[in-house]
């Protein structure tokens, strides 16, 4: 299954909501390590997603016939 940033950044969403609401220090601090881990997933997604753009933008440059 193919994660979305989408689906990634709701998860964090998610946990900060639940770190928030939370009345003990460890379930506050594990969903706190959760919403870092959920986020870090993201913004390695949307980097993937970045490089593979300006990859493909360059390959089109490359090959573009001089006008």
């Amino acid at each position: 299954m193919a994660l979305s940033y989408e689906f990634l950044i709701e998860r964090a969403e998610q946990a900060a909501t639940e770190a928030a609401g939370a009345l003990l220090d460890n379930v506050r601090d594990r969903a706190l390590r959760s919403e870092k881990a959920w986020r870090a997933m993201a913004d390695q997604l949307r980097e993937v997603a970045e490089g593979r753009e300006r990859t493909r933008v360059e390959r089109l440059a490359a090959t573009a016939l001089p006008v």
